[in-house]
């Protein structure tokens, strides 16, 4: 029996739901979850893909996280998606986001940091996964498309890969200073 616990920040919504049961999606339970994760600026609602929610259960889990899941953002319209691109091209809003079809959300664990986050959610290898550190409400993107990860560990010929340990997603002024020398 899996349980699932969400908290959107936007509408203030909570929803607790026993989602998967004897191996079975619960059918009732993945339309309060799809109604929580809707696009709360245009109030519409898509089926999201119980995929990601079975990836999100399997983080919350590992981390031991008892705190109802944030979401920041789940089932993203076309046109909110458009808005929020047109908002800021900088702001890394991709023009077919995988939020459009349900298959991707912005969330954090309260309690845990955010660079523990990103790591459960590299380790399950399960997508995408985004590292936003630095926004208003902080926070980690999942989807369940390629397998891949943001932003990039930067390269250098002494650092060919990225490393082996969660990246915090800022670098140390140390690490800068090499990286210029080497480049010359």
């Amino acid at each position: 029996e899996r349980t699932i616990s969400l908290y959107n920040i936007h509408t203030k919504e909570t929803v607790t739901v026993v989602y998967k049961r004897d191996g079975r999606y619960v059918d009732e339970a993945l339309d309060k979850i799809n109604y929580v994760m809707r696009d709360w600026r245009k109030n519409e609602v898509i089926k999201m893909d119980p995929e990601l929610i079975d990836l999100l259960w399997e983080m919350h889990t590992e981390l031991g996280s008892k705190e109802p899941i944030h979401i920041i953002c789940g089932y993203r319209s076309p046109g909110t998606n458009e808005m929020l691109r047109n908002r800021s091209r900088m702001s890394g809003v991709a023009k077919t986001s995988l939020h459009m079809q349900g298959k991707a959300m912005d969330f954090s664990f309260p309690g845990a940091e955010l660079a523990q986050v990103r790591a459960a959610a590299l380790r399950i290898q399960g997508g995408g996964v985004g590292y936003y550190p630095t926004a208003g409400s902080p926070f980690v993107h999942l989807d369940v498309g390629s397998v891949r990860a943001w932003p990039r560990w930067p390269t250098t010929p002494s650092f060919p890969r990225e490393p082996p340990w969660p990246w915090s997603g800022t670098l140390q002024p140390t690490f800068v200073a090499a990286s210029l020398e080497i480049r010359g």
